[in-house]
């Protein structure tokens, strides 16, 4: 038995307002840098149940999936980046304390 298409798609929609509603209400850094791989996580199942679905022989929606993650991973190391040089500045990783190093 197959699982339905509006089954992935309900849970990918739901990943990703998890994802949104983290990004907008947390505070710390690295949540919201978390919140932001589950919005990418839930795109990519949105993604791969499309290309499932509707291209059983050609696999466009996998080879884009492959380049959500290089981008996510890219995201993940600049991010960190950041804050780990804001974090060496300023002992916080409260995004509004960093926000004060604009100067």
């Amino acid at each position: 038995m197959a699982v339905p298409l509006g089954a992935f798609i309900a849970v990918s929609a739901v990943l990703f307002f998890i994802g949104t509603a983290g990004v907008l209400v947390r505070r710390n850094a690295v949540v919201i840098l978390m919140s932001v791989e589950l919005m990418l996580n839930a795109t990519n199942l949105a993604l791969v149940a499309f290309s499932r679905r509707y291209s059983s022989i050609d696999e466009r929606g996998s080879v884009f999936v492959v380049f959500v993650f290089v981008v996510a991973a890219a995201e993940v190391a600049v991010g960190l980046a950041i804050v780990l040089s804001a974090y060496r500045n300023r002992p916080t990783v409260d995004v509004d304390e960093i926000r004060q190093l604009k100067g």
